[in-house]
């Protein structure tokens, strides 16, 4: 894939690019019996409409249901499950009352709350997808219920995977209390990532693992942090799982510094917190911890938190802080309002208002014929324009081939199932496909199209797959155009809005250690660090999305690559800064130096890329060494 890459541009290769890891197994199980079971008990009552809306909330929690803890997997399923139930409630009346012109207004102004609200984080964008979805369902899909009742429904379908999600145990998951698998696993996984760092430090492939590290902690801070009736983990079980975490972040500050200094460490560094990972996962002793030379400060810093994490590993640690501040209200409105949500909820509110207006009129012209299916047009197009699901052009190459491919698979299916017995099954055969088609765009469009069409069969509606393919085509028209409409291409709001974030945060950790001291609010350095590498990876992400778009979109965001990498560095010499002010109070000129020049680097390279910091994070002047 890599020369594969270097042969194609961006935005192809990105389209060709695939996730890969193990089959999730229980996420499998949970699809299969999700959508499927509700639509069979739903048609074996006499209910089929009731069980086609349960199935629909089902499959698109289905799409969110991602590896995790059970208690992350309430926020990750439950919020985006509400915000459908509410867009299916306006939707849904909004279509029985109001005209044409009314109702596309109504759902532009839908998609720009819904567009802004997105660019608050993953969570909010799921469940403003849902949003906009459901409201497109419930205006244009035939149903006999009041909205009231779609809406329960749909929440109930969604809950019935939740149910699932929270009371199935995770197959081969025997080690302690399988309620914690999920975070048991997360917790592990930041010690491996400890391990593969120090095995890496001096090589080429150091940086890479210090960027896995980062999303191993923003993973295990993600398990370990989901909503909860009391502040704080109340079983003993939770309690060892939040001070072993604790533990891990020394350790990984450690290695850190070390990649940062670049000397290769001897190979028994990496084993104590190998056999830390294993200790995690299966719920054991550690056994003995093989002790690294003590002959700098980043590997006495190492050998220290290797003590910490045996003493915290055999009952004695009481930490069970994430090291993480809960956003408040009005920093989630200063993102929503901010430069990146307002281009982001345009963007989103031109794309499918517009979707919605060219659906309406082929409507009212009987485009459609006697069917009355326009809901398929404007739903596309949410997955199409929202900017975090991908680049652009990938996700209208994906979309298309996955409509495609999904409705000529659908075709034949129909031919040959028998109705309704088949179709069920073909739906619950989906449901347990979606968990591995997410891993690419254009294999979840095929799940999801033959699922959908399936509900709609059983629904009592003919087969449409060959409008669907014209309806998905039109809306990857329609959204490519609004998405290079110079107006909503000039700023590239949204990565320099997730880079000033990142490097105020990256100032506010670097003035805590030079300025505030180190040794006395060690939790509070923590907190600052990981806000730090969670914000640039947040960053990264927006950046290498926006650098896969066509050229006349990729343009905007030039430059910003080249400060990402820069804070990067900057917040690795403050890890390391941190580290040697533990050790012996003063920095080294190498450290001064380096940090003097990486803060001239980013001035520049923020000048190039436009990026302003706000009032009041000044950059702070190192210490004298």
């Amino acid at each position: 894939m890599s020369r594969l890459s270097a042969a194609v541009p961006p935005w192809l290769a990105h389209a060709l690019r695939a996730q890969r890891g193990p089959v999730p197994w229980s996420a499998v199980v949970r699809g299969a019996l999700a959508a499927g079971p509700l639509l069979l008990a739903a048609v074996l009552s006499g209910r089929t409409s009731v069980g086609v809306v349960a199935a629909l909330g089902a499959m698109l929690a289905g799409i969110n249901d991602r590896p995790g803890s059970r208690r992350a997997a309430v926020r990750r399923l439950g919020v985006p499950a509400l915000a459908g139930a509410g867009g299916l409630l306006v939707g849904s009346y909004a279509g029985q009352h109001v005209g044409a012109v009314t109702l596309t207004l109504l759902l532009t102004v839908l998609g720009l709350l819904a567009g802004a609200v997105s660019a608050v984080g993953p969570v909010a964008s799921g469940a403003g997808t849902q949003l906009l979805v459901a409201a497109a369902i419930g205006a244009g899909m035939p149903l006999p219920e009041p909205g009231w009742q779609r809406a329960l429904f749909f929440v109930g379908g969604a809950g019935w995977l939740l149910v699932l999600r929270l009371a199935l145990p995770t197959p081969g998951a025997t080690a302690g209390d399988y309620r914690f698998d999920g975070e048991r696993d997360a917790v592990g996984g930041v010690y491996d990532a400890v391990a593969a760092l120090l095995e890496a430090v001096g090589g080429p492939d150091a940086p890479g693992r210090r960027v896995a590290l980062t999303a191993a902690l923003d993973h295990a801070q993600d398990a370990l942090g989901g909503p909860r009736l009391r502040r704080y983990a109340s079983s003993a079980a939770e309690r060892r799982l939040h001070a072993r975490y604790a533990a891990a972040l020394p350790l990984a500050e450690a290695a850190t510094a070390l990649a940062w200094a670049g000397e290769a460490v001897p190979a028994r560094a990496a084993e104590g917190p190998r056999r830390l990972a294993v200790a995690v996962r299966t719920s054991t002793h550690t056994g003995p911890l093989p002790a690294p030379s003590r002959s700098a400060p980043a590997l006495r810093a190492l050998d220290d938190a290797l003590l910490h994490a045996a003493d915290a590993f055999d009952g004695g640690g009481d930490d069970n802080a994430l090291h993480t501040r809960r956003r408040t209200a009005a920093s989630l409105a200063r993102t929503a309002l901010g430069s990146g949500g307002r281009e982001y909820g345009l963007r989103v509110a031109l794309g499918f208002g517009a979707a919605v207006a060219v659906a309406q009129a082929l409507h009212h012209a009987r485009w459609y014929g006697n069917h009355s299916h326009w809901y398929w047009l404007p739903a596309t197009a949410v997955f199409l324009v929202k900017p975090d699901l991908g680049p652009l052009v990938s996700r209208v190459i994906c979309r298309a081939a996955g409509t495609v491919l999904g409705a000529v698979l659908f075709a034949g299916f129909a031919a040959l199932l028998p109705r309704p017995a088949g179709l069920v099954a073909l739906v619950a055969l989906c449901g347990a496909l979606i968990p591995v088609a997410t891993r690419h765009f254009a294999a979840q469009t095929a799940v999801v199209t033959v699922l959908v069409l399936s509900l709609v069969m059983v629904g009592g509606e003919p087969g449409a797959s060959w409008s669907r393919i014209g309806e998905t085509l039109l809306a990857c028209a329609i959204v490519l155009l609004v998405g290079h409409l110079p107006a909503l291409g000039q700023r590239g709001g949204g990565v320099r809005a997730r880079l000033t974030h990142a490097a105020e945060a990256a100032h506010v950790y670097l003035a805590h250690v030079l300025d505030d001291g180190t040794t006395d609010d060690r939790a509070g350095r923590w907190t600052l660090r990981r806000e730090a590498y969670r914000a640039l990876a947040e960053a990264r992400v927006s950046i290498d999305l926006a650098a896969a778009e066509l050229p006349a979109l990729a343009r905007h965001a030039e430059g910003t690559d080249e400060v990402a990498a820069t804070l990067e560095r900057l917040v690795d010499t403050t890890t390391a800064c941190a580290v040697q002010l533990d050790d012996t109070g003063r920095l080294t000129p190498e450290h001064t130096e380096r940090i003097t020049a990486l803060l001239d680097e980013l001035a520049e390279g923020r000048e190039r890329a436009g990026l302003v910091v706000r009032e009041g994070q000044a950059l702070p002047v190192p210490l004298a060494g």
